[in-house]
């Protein structure tokens, strides 16, 4: 079983050109990821850079982006000494928290220092670091707002809509208390429903798999009559690390006509998303996690304009955190009719430096180059998911590996050798405390709680998360941890 998985992931087109590069005069991480690359894992998940806008696959170009990454010494040496982290321990679990870079660490503490040297105020929309940020996400600076963190932007979007007794929004078992609390705040104080469709998890599915879930299940509630006015899900969950498709989901929100709002808290910093291109009327994501900026800061991107990507009309929506309010109607045509990123951005005095040490980690993201980011993140992923597969097996896996429309940098997986000791919340819990006290690496991943269709007890799964501070070397004395404790606690 395990050779007949391996075999899926196609060899590499071009081997003579990973042969030309002289090994010898490069990083160890520049090695290890030459490594990886040899092993044969991470063709598949390299999927989503070529098709997060809908784009056809081709691995000719998805090998083309690795080969690229291979050989570019400045990424090699831009990212070597980036972070201040403890060595004593190794941090994957930046699906929680990321570091930021010693750089940024620089401004925020110089900007603090000359904001209380200068008794200075936040009294701004911050128009200027909007304008320099937005182009990085492919939208403009009227549609990409700045908030406290992913759950403060999904209280933005889900509170401001105009909603109405009746309507129905669908959305997941796997979504984040950050997106549930102000749905479960609409439903009580508007009389909306919520209709939940329950998530498979393991490898056997496909992007199609979501886009039917959805797709049929707006049917089945439309033929009983309902009126389903939007669609909320997590591009990746943060419980599995499952990339929902995006592309495939608009589909069904243009099909619908919908509202469609994307918990992406992990998106930022991992993903090289174009978020125009992509369509969503509105985007949460995180700042302090796999982008690397402070905590209590987030990125909203809202829906200002009408594009191809999305004909729709623009939803009514009124901002509910605020002290900048237009009265004036939003667009029907290609053409903002006000700054709406604006009236989040701005409530009171904010405290600037915050945003303005997110911009510089969001510059040193664009300096390093976001899609070369990902490559790396997404080979990291990969390269554990199939270490895994061959300790564990397979059906270990919560996260996809196979489809790369379905891959995130997040690898949730059942660690135990008795499988049902996942549905023990102790023994997770121990999993995760052990990991990081009983072996000199000091390893830092989480576990993650959720449902899986069939049980009756939830899965407790182990998740880690592998960014820019990572290498082989880092995931092979992982794996071998996990692989140690996992037969002490059996």
């Amino acid at each position: 079983m395990q050779e007949a998985q391996m075999s899926t992931v196609p060899a590499l087109p071009d081997t003579a050109a990973l042969s030309a590069l002289d090994t010898t005069r490069v990083s160890a991480k520049r090695r290890d990821f030459l490594r990886m690359l040899g092993y044969g894992a991470g063709a598949a998940a390299l999927g989503p850079m070529l098709m997060a806008c809908g784009s056809s696959n081709s691995a000719t170009a998805a090998e083309t982006l690795r080969l690229q990454l291979a050989a570019d010494e400045n990424f090699w040496t831009g990212v070597q000494n980036l972070f201040t982290l403890n060595p004593a321990k190794t941090f994957m679990n930046i699906g929680t928290a990321g570091s930021m870079p010693k750089l940024t660490l620089d401004l925020f503490d110089t900007e603090n220092r000359k904001k209380a040297a200068e008794s200075g105020n936040g009294y701004s929309n911050l128009l200027d670091l909007r304008t320099a940020v937005a182009p990085s996400f492919g939208v403009g600076a009227d549609e990409l707002a700045f908030s406290a963190n992913t759950s403060s932007g999904m209280c933005h979007a889900l509170l401001g809509l105009d909603w109405k007794a009746g309507d129905v929004v669908v959305t997941t078992n796997h979504e984040h208390g950050g997106g549930l609390t102000p749905l479960n705040i609409a439903k009580d104080r508007y009389g909306i429903e919520i209709s939940y469709i329950p998530m498979p998890v393991g490898n056997n599915q496909t992007a199609a798999t979501y886009q039917n879930l959805f797709d049929e299940r707006i049917r089945a509630l439309k033929a009983q009559g309902k009126r389903v006015r939007a669609m909320m899900w997590s591009s990746p969950t943060y419980k599995t690390g499952t990339m929902l498709p995006i592309a495939e989901l608009m589909q069904v929100v243009k099909t619908h006509e919908l509202i469609s709002i994307v918990d992406g808290a992990h998106l930022p910093g991992m993903m090289a998303y174009d978020y125009g291109a992509l369509g969503m009327d509105f985007m949460s994501g995180a700042g302090h996690k796999w982008q690397c900026g402070p905590g209590s800061t987030g990125i909203l991107i809202i829906r200002n304009k009408i594009r191809a990507s999305n004909p729709l009309p623009l939803p009514k929506w009124f901002p509910v955190h605020t002290s900048s309010y237009s009265t004036r109607e939003r667009t029907t045509t290609g053409t903002e009719t006000f700054d709406i990123a604006a009236s989040v951005t701005a409530c009171g005095s904010v405290h600037t430096p915050m945003f303005q040490a997110l911009v510089n980690a969001c510059a040193k993201w664009d300096e390093i180059g976001r899609k070369k980011i990902e490559t790396y993140d997404l080979t990291l992923s990969a390269y554990l998911k199939e270490k895994i597969v061959e300790r564990w097996g397979i059906d270990s896996l919560y996260s996809p590996k196979d489809d790369p429309k379905l891959c995130s940098a997040l690898t949730s997986f059942n660690p135990f050798r008795n499988k049902a000791d996942v549905k023990d919340t102790t023994k997770s819990g121990q999993f995760v405390t052990r990991l990081q006290n009983e072996y000199p690496q000091g390893f830092i991943i989480r576990n993650s709680g959720f449902e899986v269709i069939g049980e009756t007890a939830q899965h407790y799964a182990m998740r880690v998360s592998t960014h820019l501070w990572h290498d082989a070397n880092d995931i092979d004395l992982l794996v071998d941890a996990m692989w140690d404790l996992s037969g002490k606690m059996a």
